[in-house]
């Protein structure tokens, strides 16, 4: 089935702004003096560099090279990430870097054999898990008074929330990532039940998901898997 090329967008830097305020073909121009809140003053989209950047040429990495994560770019992931919305602004995802040798080899016996050496060869390795108890801080992250309540008196849901939003905001590491110019590989393979109780055991926090970063060695010399369509994937109603 072919599809389409979608029109380029304007480049536009990350920071939102653009040569001339023109957005892309098919859209109303973004005029200076357009009236706040005006339907017609549409954002711009990125460039094609970001979304090159963000979605068409990122690969996963099969290779680390020997640069260093510094933890600043820690740092600067997480700001980025806590940003994303969540229900209720509920931001129950935990990140847990490991960046030692040390810390990195206690993982070991926890992976699947397959993962093992791309795993821990990372410059960093990051658990990304979700607390069970994260209405325990919507007194000050949220404005609904009694939401901490409603999340407490109702076990299911505030699993079922924790990890649907813990999962939506591990969506969000790996694109900061990316923008970041970080390489981001995800690993579901392992043991969660030795994660939870070598890592986690003193925070009650559980196991999502795995990502080694880092700054790929090479490109991945394969071809990209074939992904699904449009039309294969997506219903208009």
């Amino acid at each position: 089935m072919s599809e389409s090329q979608p029109e380029s967008p304007v480049p536009v830097s990350l920071d939102g702004s653009s040569p001339d305020q023109t957005v892309r073909a098919g859209s109303t121009r973004r005029d200076h003096d357009a009236a706040p809140g005006d339907a017609r003053a549409l954002p711009p989209a990125l460039d094609a560099l970001a979304l090159d950047r963000l979605f068409r040429q990122a690969r996963t990495p099969i290779g680390w090279s020997a640069l260093p994560v510094e933890r600043e770019t820690l740092v600067t992931l997480y700001d980025l990430v806590k940003l994303g919305p969540t229900s209720g602004n509920c931001c129950p995802a935990r990140l847990v870097f490991l960046t030692s040798d040390d810390m990195k080899e206690r993982l070991r016996p926890a992976l699947s054999t397959g993962n093992i050496e791309r795993c821990l060869s990372a410059p960093v390795v990051v658990l990304v898990c979700h607390d069970p108890l994260f209405f325990e801080h919507l007194p000050r992250l949220s404005r609904e008074e009694n939401l901490r309540n409603w999340f407490a008196a109702d076990v299911g849901l505030s699993e079922e929330t924790a990890f649907r939003n813990g999962s939506l905001q591990g969506g969000y590491m790996i694109l900061a990532a990316r923008a970041l110019g970080l390489d981001v590989a995800p690993f579901s393979g392992f043991d969660s039940y030795t994660i939870e109780d070598d890592f986690l055991s003193d925070t009650g926090w559980r196991i999502n998901f795995i990502a080694g970063l880092g700054y790929a060695e090479a490109p991945p010399p394969a071809e990209r898997a074939m992904r699904l369509a449009f039309d294969e994937a997506c219903l208009v109603l």
